[in-house]
């Protein structure tokens, strides 16, 4: 178990209108602060997922050419407000905001695999209201059971999030194929 960090308990509140608009406001900023390095930005994440309960906590995915090293970000993110933080995922780096935390950076190379898993699973919510239910129920168990260990809370969302992505990978496989 992870030593649990003051402002940084697990908390899901109701869906917030505000969240898109949100997402909007920065993603202006991020892509101005990073230029021609950000070929792609999206909002992922609970809260690209309209009606869906959530951490009050904007995830912003920006695809990049090629990874360049987490101070060359840093230095352009850090005005803003981000502060670079490891990640155990290959291939990603990860920013984040506030006290207690209002947004992260995950920064991947443009066509990796984590960057479509996070479109994938955040298209398959949107489009299917019964798994978007299931989703939140879960976070909301979740969130009680481990209100102050957000690795445990993340890893025990896992099953459910690659069931979906390898419904959703599916989906967008039969829909490409001929036939």
């Amino acid at each position: 178990m992870t030593e649990p960090r003051p402002n940084d308990t697990i908390h899901i509140v109701e869906y917030d209108p505000s969240w898109p608009a949100l997402y909007e406001q920065e993603r202006t900023l991020i892509a101005a602060a990073l230029g021609l390095d950000a070929v792609e930005i999206h909002h992922v994440g609970s809260t690209a997922v309209p009606g869906l309960s959530a951490k009050p906590i904007i995830d912003i995915m920006v695809a990049v050419t090629q990874l360049a090293s987490p101070e060359d970000y840093g230095r352009k993110l850090e005005p803003l407000g981000y502060e670079y933080h490891n990640s155990e995922e290959a291939g990603r780096l990860f920013f984040r905001k506030g006290t207690p935390r209002t947004h992260h950076v995950h920064i991947v190379e443009r066509g990796s695999w984590t960057l479509q898993r996070h479109l994938f699973f955040r298209d398959y919510l949107r489009a299917h209201p019964q798994a978007m239910r299931q989703y939140e129920q879960l976070k909301r168990e979740l969130a009680v059971r481990f209100e102050s260990d957000r690795e445990a809370y993340t890893k025990s969302k896992t099953e459910f999030i690659e069931s979906i992505v390898a419904l959703a990978a599916a989906s967008s496989t039969a829909i490409q194929s001929p036939g």
